[in-house]
């Protein structure tokens, strides 16, 4: 944020034009005062934006306070943070029991509250500014990148039902091209909005929003990807997380006495060590369970006679209980020469080390962006956790490597998917198609010899 700072004397010397003592007064007027006022949580005030101040409120529900009043506020944190994490794990249960349709209007959700949640950050820089459009340029912004990604899920997963709805063929044969110029309309409404003056503060708004876009939508879109890979992939990755939060939470609480890092005082190696081993624990006894159930382990396909979600399939060999022959060490000291797993139980272990070791730092990039601009949290939406953002800031993190792991070490062809597509063809591409793949299947012995030539 170095451009933020008050430019001091004559302005800015690298710039090659001459702007008015107006300009410059317009784009400085972000910065606060110099580097001699001090230093607040190692950054200097002239690093930090204009943010109004907010003021903190109490939004523990009232029963909560009154049951805990009396105690000191380190236990009462505890126990609003435990008994508000109990509520949010059982309203984690009933959304997995309804399925993946409302999983995706969930991430949906969360999607659209964390991005208000960072963009409201910005807005309250811009609004002392009385500039025009930044706030409904960011939603338009919002709209058209989920429009764009949303549609690209559509045709890729619901190629039936695209093909029964002509408005929706129209839509999907040109969904890019269709994309862009909605983006553009929003890029020109940007450029119209310039105001002399403030031209600097206006382009760092609109990379502001460009951002959020990149961390929120795009990393939300990747959960929804890896859902329509099999309900195991969103839940165990989600899961985890929040074990290692949960974990690292209560042994930094009880056993905590040395420090992290410094972004984050309140973390401590005893916390980050202690949600590890957990973590790791607890991801391959989940591994365990789920890989048992067709519902957990099938990828989510759209049934287009029944106009629903189907979650049936043979499942695949890494949800399929395999024999491993122990290492000698472990077999002279265990007395086990071999050992039944599931392949996914492996593969839980490199996600939960992850999530462990690499997943807190999206936390601590939250935590640095936070002490950015002096906000404790990014919201008060959920009583002694903060906003949504606060709570998925590791999620966000976790879901690209998830994504990133199938497609390097897992995925392979989806059937429902290849379906899906094909049905989006037309009818001589279908049928040529069709002719190949009977042929293939004769010359691999899978289909009678005897058997003629389809028409």
């Amino acid at each position: 944020m170095t451009e933020l700072r008050k430019r001091g004397g004559g302005g800015d010397p690298d710039s090659t034009e001459n702007l008015s003592d107006k300009e410059a007064d317009g784009d400085d007027r972000l910065g606060l005062q110099g580097e001699a006022d001090g230093e607040g949580d190692g950054d200097s005030k002239a690093d930090t934006p204009d943010i109004p101040p907010t003021t903190e409120t109490d939004d523990t529900p009232q029963c909560l306070n009154k049951a805990l009043e009396g105690l000191p506020p380190r236990w009462k944190n505890y126990w609003v943070r435990g008994v508000l994490s109990l509520a949010m794990i059982s309203g984690f249960f009933l959304i997995i029991y309804l399925g993946p349709v409302t999983l995706i209007l969930v991430v949906m959700t969360v999607q659209i509250k964390c991005f208000q949640e960072i963009i409201t950050i910005g807005y309250r820089v811009y609004h002392s500014y009385d500039l025009p459009w930044f706030r409904t340029l960011s939603w338009y912004f919002l709209i058209c990148v989920n429009y764009f990604f949303y549609g690209e899920t559509v045709a890729d997963y619901f190629g039936a039902l695209v093909q029964r709805e002509e408005p929706l063929q129209f839509l999907a044969r040109y969904h890019r091209f269709i994309s862009f110029a909605l983006y553009l309309a929003g890029f020109c409404m940007f450029v119209l909005s310039l105001v002399k003056k403030h031209y600097r503060l206006q382009f760092y708004m609109f990379a502001w929003t460009h951002v959020t876009l990149l961390i929120v939508v795009t990393q939300s879109h990747l959960v929804i990807q890896n859902l329509f890979e099999g309900m195991i992939w969103f839940i165990v990755p989600i899961s985890i997380v929040i074990c290692n939060d949960i974990m690292a939470y209560l042994f930094g609480f009880f056993f905590g006495r040395t420090p992290l890092i410094k972004l984050s005082p309140k973390k401590t190696w005893e916390g980050f060590i202690g949600g590890f081993f957990s973590t790791v624990v607890f991801a391959f006894v989940l591994a365990y369970l789920l890989s048992q159930f067709q519902y957990f382990v099938c990828p989510a396909g759209y049934n287009s006679d029944t106009n629903r979600f189907t979650i049936e399939c043979e499942p695949s060999d890494i949800f399929v209980l395999q024999e491993y022959t122990l290492p000698a060490v472990i077999q002279n000291t265990l007395r086990w020469k071999t050992v039944t797993l599931y392949p996914f139980q492996i593969h839980s272990i490199f996600l939960s080390a992850f999530a462990s070791l690499i997943g807190p730092f999206g936390g601590f990039f939250a935590s640095g962006f936070k002490r950015a601009f002096k906000i404790k949290d990014f919201a008060n939406t959920i009583p002694g956790h903060g906003g949504i953002m606060d709570r998925f800031d590791c999620q966000y993190l976790m879901a690209t490597f998830t994504h990133v792991y199938i497609a390097s070490f897992i995925r392979g062809p989806n059937p429902s998917k290849v379906l899906q597509q094909l049905l989006v063809l037309q009818p001589e591409q279908q049928l040529s198609i069709f002719h190949s793949l009977h042929s293939h299947l004769r010359e691999r012995g899978m289909l009678p010899p005897a058997a003629g030539r389809p028409e």
